[in-house]
């Protein structure tokens, strides 16, 4: 199946490198110089992945980003940011990206990012197909992977494409450990230090929006030292 990718950046020497270089892996790049523009194209096309620069012209990267989840489109986003920028990357993942990236980035290590990021994307709907009609129901809490679906009650939840795999990776090994390496290794696909910190945004987003009180969290649980689990009904009974 043909790759598609939408490239949003204004810095046309950077737009020109990576578009070489993903097409030399035989991706089909769309390229907007301008964040207006390049959500036009975002909410209309067919991309299996978004690569969104911060700090475009009429419109940045964050509204670029908090647009496309408020309009339901879940594309996978990688970010583009400023390497300083610790605040930046976090405001990314508050709205909706699903990873980042700092410049300069090295050619390969974006390569590699973005082929993770697709792969991964494209297992999780292959397993989502596959699994039609097994929901996950513990507590208030149900997973529909047919339909890549989150109720809390009977109230659906609104998760992006990530969150939604990260629940899934959860919910679908209950109780079991795992470090923030290991996650990024099995639910983004590759496996980078200083990059924890997704992790553990996108942890945080999760329990806002799926825990009754975040600060007490019923389903992802943090074992202190080591990592996050999903905690199940039965495990919970245990621990008290």
């Amino acid at each position: 199946m043909q790759k598609n990718v939408l490239l949003i950046e204004d810095n046309r020497d950077i737009a020109n490198l990576v578009m070489i270089n993903l097409r030399g892996k035989h991706m089909h790049v769309d390229h907007a110089s301008d964040g207006e523009v390049g959500l036009k194209k975002a909410l209309t096309g067919n991309y299996q992945l978004v690569i969104l620069d911060l700090m475009l012209p009429g419109m940045d990267g964050l509204d670029v980003c908090r647009t496309m989840r408020s309009e339901k489109v879940f594309t996978p986003v990688l970010m583009l940011t400023a390497k300083t920028a610790e605040l930046d990357r976090v405001l990314g993942l508050e709205v909706g990206a699903d990873d980042y990236l700092s410049k300069p980035f090295s050619v390969p290590e974006l390569v590699a990012r973005v082929n993770a990021m697709i792969r991964r994307s494209g297992q999780y709907k292959s397993l989502s197909t596959s699994e039609e009609g097994e929901i996950l129901a513990v507590g208030e809490l149900s997973i529909d992977p047919a339909r890549r679906q989150v109720k809390c009650g009977d109230k659906e939840i609104e998760i992006t494409a990530k969150e939604f795999d990260l629940l899934w990776h959860f919910a679908s090994h209950p109780g079991r450990v795992y470090t923030r390496v290991q996650l990024l290794d099995q639910v983004w696909g590759y496996s980078h230090d200083g990059y924890e910190h997704t992790v553990n945004s996108h942890i945080n987003r999760l329990r806002a929006k799926i825990e009754a009180d975040p600060a007490n969290p019923r389903y992802v649980i943090t074992v202190w030292g080591v990592g996050y689990k999903f905690s199940t009904e039965e495990s919970r009974e245990n621990q008290t």
